[in-house]
């Protein structure tokens, strides 16, 4: 998994220097500190997916070119058949699968994202990003923090927020927790 992040990594940085981008201007844009853009550059920490998400966006390439190095082709449909889709495994605490990686000028970003549980009184670490999310739980059960809230979700249960608050998410019940995230 360390070669396909320095391979994300090195596509991030040819792609904004080919824009003329700074590093500086760069991890201003995305509300980060430059250093921490420099270790993402570097393929020495792990990209969050809403940052990539953010990245491609101000790259103004397709998310896909950033993890798999080629524009996706299909203009009409497409399909990512059950556990196939493209892994994003960007955070420790989520592993991602892309649904909609060869797809062209989306207008949302598709994921099934599983997440592990954690020990009783473990921090759920938070991130935010521009847009709007829509997150459906698949399996088991999902703590979700946002703007004070706690909200646990249940298989079936849904919940569309304004992402530009930092928010986090936990797998509660002892079980790990599958559900679909829609960045847009």
């Amino acid at each position: 998994m360390q070669e396909k992040i320095k391979e994300i990594a090195t596509r991030i940085k040819e792609l904004r220097e080919i824009s003329n981008i700074s590093v500086e201007e760069m991890a201003s844009r995305l509300n980060i500190d430059a250093a921490t853009y420099r270790n993402y550059e570097a393929g020495e920490t792990d990209i969050p997916a809403s940052i990539l998400y953010e990245i491609s966006n101000e790259l103004k390439v397709d998310m896909s070119v950033l993890l798999k190095g080629e524009d996706p082709r299909m203009h009409i449909f497409t399909v990512t058949r059950k556990d196939r889709g493209i892994a994003v495994e960007r955070r420790k605490e989520y592993k991602y699968q892309s649904l909609a990686a060869n797809f062209v000028h989306k207008k949302a970003e598709p994921f099934v994202v599983k997440v592990e549980p954690k020990p009783e009184g473990t921090q759920i670490s938070m991130n935010s990003h521009p847009g709007q999310e829509f997150d459906f739980v698949l399996e088991g059960s999902l703590k979700v923090v946002i703007y004070n809230n706690e909200i646990v979700l249940e298989e079936g249960d849904s919940i569309f927020f304004d992402s530009n608050y930092p928010h986090g998410m936990a797998a509660v019940g002892g079980k790990s927790a599958k559900f679909l995230a829609v960045i847009m």
